[in-house]
């Protein structure tokens, strides 16, 4: 089942030659169309097919997973206005989640990604996810070296810091991913694959590859 057309993908390419608030309200109507309806459409059926396996994803619903079109433009030297792709997190409580279980992806004319892991995190969670993969390095160890995860997203990306505490030097010797401050994964797809039938089975392969991982980091960070 597809749930894009061509003007999908038509008006991001002509939006990035017309990045301004003229142009956008000129074609809303189509915005709405081939853009923002199509998309809430997709988010909501791989919401609605994850809570089939999956309790969390129950009462979620989309307009808490979708991130809107509007750039945040207060700090940036870039003042175009609009995003040149949609994106949308599907997680349990979507974007206000702290727990690391579910899928982040983005439509773009460049690229389809799919993307999971630890993007943010605050310091006291930091630590104790180095604490966690220190404490269980073979684990952890095992789940990115496996073929699944490897075939699916390749390796894990992330910033790094420089300095640890003195109690995880030792460790960090033997699995340099404890010197990150970020656990982050991605699978990358052509554009094109948002027209295709299987781009729900693509998303949700991408989820369960990832899932491991995330339950890993899991065990030390999520709340009840």
């Amino acid at each position: 089942m597809s749930f894009f057309t061509e003007d999908y993908l038509n008006f991001f390419i002509e939006l990035a030659g017309n990045n301004h608030k003229a142009w956008f309200d000129e074609n809303r109507k189509r915005y709405e169309e081939s853009v923002k309806k199509p998309f809430y459409a997709f988010t909501q059926h791989l919401i609605h097919t994850l809570a089939k396996t999956d309790a969390q994803f129950a009462d979620l619903q989309v307009k808490d997973c979708v991130f809107r079109i509007n750039r945040d433009i207060r700090f940036s030297k870039d003042k175009t206005p609009y995003k040149l792709m949609c994106s949308a997190v599907v997680a349990p409580n979507g974007k206000k989640s702290k727990a690391v279980n579910g899928i982040y992806f983005e439509l773009s004319p460049e690229h389809v990604r799919a993307y999971g892991g630890i993007y943010e995190i605050d310091k006291e969670d930091l630590e104790l996810v180095r604490e966690g993969i220190a404490a269980n390095m073979d684990e952890f160890r095992g789940i990115y070296e496996s073929k699944s995860f490897k075939k699916t997203f390749g390796e894990i990306h992330g910033e790094k810091n420089k300095i640890l505490p003195a109690h995880l030097k030792e460790a960090a010797q033997e699995e340099n991913l404890i010197f990150n401050k970020q656990w982050y994964f991605y699978a990358e797809f052509p554009a094109e694959t948002l027209l295709a039938d299987d781009l729900v089975k693509q998303l949700l392969h991408c989820y369960e590859a990832g899932k491991p991982l995330e339950q890993f980091f899991n065990q030390f960070i999520q709340r009840a």
